[in-house]
């Protein structure tokens, strides 16, 4: 398959990934201070525990604008910062907004039954049945605790995808109605129009981008693409690959090494979206996933129709060349993890090592279009077969192979127990981090 005629970025040693983390990291830290001022502008209660809890609420609330913009989906983070980690930090900013909005009502239930001697929960009540607003707030942090519960690793690892995704559109009825909550009661930005326009540009800007990300952007790229199944190819007893053509692919941004959210348009794969990386790099022409069945779900893809529409979200994902770091390269792939890896290998210039390691040598998905690559590309392909134990790919075995890996990028992809391993060998080597590529290919949660 021949590769869209892209120029490739030479390696560089500013990272596209430190420039996109310190401008989020900065974009927090100015809205931050600027909450500061127009809280300490606006003047203080007489009473200190009230005085806490209107702070946690506004910091409270700009978490909550982050959250959203964390997860976007715009493609300039994405490509540079990667989905898995920004749904990471999606996840544990989610956790702190957990805590911050319950200090907000603490705070300020205790701060106003403390003058009027009543207690706690008694305040709540009067406050929720008579303040404006407050009711709408006391419902949207029920609706935060209740995903932030499913969302804790022992629960996520019991529920479908399908069903913590539907918990956890809640959340957006959640912002709706902390958002109405603040404009009802909060006194901060009302003091002044130059507050109350950046309170409303913050926000503005935070539904924006979840608009335009997951929305916009998507249903406008299906319906200029236009995608349809154009061939399903067994390649082994328990793999297949799916064969994506449409309209104008060339202008389709998608690189070697990132995936798409697909969803085959059939009676019933419709409401599915399962993350498949690229098998082959973009050529214009056609896209390729390779899938190991693994459930009924991956199962069916063989059963998929040639003209089968497709609604493809994406591409997504940093496990690109943009973060090439030199000119020389190591791909380490595991089982299915080769078909990123096998795209990488067709895009790379320079000279690319690659070791692939497998069960057995019949289980190497993809080998022969491997060897007709590493071929024509003057690169080593290494096909590490056997048993978990002993680790064929220790320190000594990577030295072995290949003795120059500290001067190597390094793209890793495989089982999360493979990957986990082959990291920490890379540590061991002294491979410098920043020449290190790994990605979980993955929906949220």
């Amino acid at each position: 398959m021949t590769t869209v005629d892209r120029v490739q970025p030479p390696p560089t040693a500013v990272r596209p990934k430190a420039v996109a983390r310190t401008g989020l990291y900065a974009l927090l830290a100015v809205n931050a201070v600027v909450v500061a001022v127009f809280f300490v502008r606006a003047g203080f209660a007489s009473n200190a525990l009230i005085v806490l809890g209107r702070l946690a609420g506004l910091y409270g609330a700009l978490l909550m604008a982050f959250q959203l913009f964390l997860v976007a989906r715009l493609p300039w983070l994405d490509h540079r910062i990667g989905m898995d980690r920004l749904t990471s930090w999606h996840r544990r900013v989610g956790f702190g907004l957990v805590w911050t909005l319950s200090a907000h009502v603490v705070f300020i239930v205790h701060g106003y039954a403390r003058p009027a001697s009543t207690g706690p929960v008694e305040e709540l009540t009067e406050l929720a049945t008579t303040a404006e607003g407050v009711l709408r707030a006391v419902v949207a942090l029920v609706l935060f605790l209740v995903v932030g519960a499913v969302s804790a690793r022992f629960a996520r690892r019991r529920l479908a995808y399908e069903t913590w995704h539907f918990v956890h559109l809640y959340t957006y009825v959640a912002v709706v109605l902390a958002f109405t909550h603040q404009v009802a009661v909060g006194t901060t930005f009302t003091t002044s129009s130059v507050a109350t326009a950046y309170w409303w540009g913050l926000w503005g800007a935070a539904l924006g981008s979840v608009f335009v990300g997951r929305l916009v952007l998507p249903v406008r790229r299906n319906l200029r693409h236009r995608l349809r199944v154009s061939a399903v190819v067994p390649e082994s007893d328990d793999v297949v690959s799916v064969y994506v053509t449409g309209r104008d692919l060339d202008r389709l941004p998608a690189r070697a090494g990132q995936f798409f959210l697909w969803r085959f348009l059939t009676e019933d794969r419709w409401w599915q979206a399962n993350p498949f990386s690229l098998s082959a790099a973009p050529d214009g022409r056609q896209l390729r996933l390779t899938v190991k069945t693994a459930g009924d779900g991956t199962a069916a893809l063989r059963d998929l129709r040639v003209g089968t529409r497709v609604f493809a979200e994406g591409p997504y994902g940093a496990f690109t060349t943009l973060h090439r770091t030199r000119a020389d390269t190591l791909l380490v792939a595991g089982g299915v993890g080769i078909t990123p890896i096998r795209a990488l290998l067709d895009e790379l210039h320079g000279h690319a090592v690659l070791l692939y390691r497998v069960g057995a040598e019949r289980d190497a998905v993809l080998l022969d279009e491997l060897r007709e690559i590493a071929a024509a590309k003057g690169a080593e392909l290494y096909v590490i077969s056997g048993p978990a134990t002993p680790d064929k790919l220790s320190a000594e075995t990577i030295a072995r192979l290949v003795p120059d890996v500290r001067d190597r990028d390094v793209f890793v992809c495989g089982p999360p127990g493979m990957t986990g391993a082959v990291l920490r060998t890379l540590r061991e080597l002294r491979v410098p981090g920043r020449q290190i590529h790994a990605e979980r290919f993955s929906l949220a949660g």
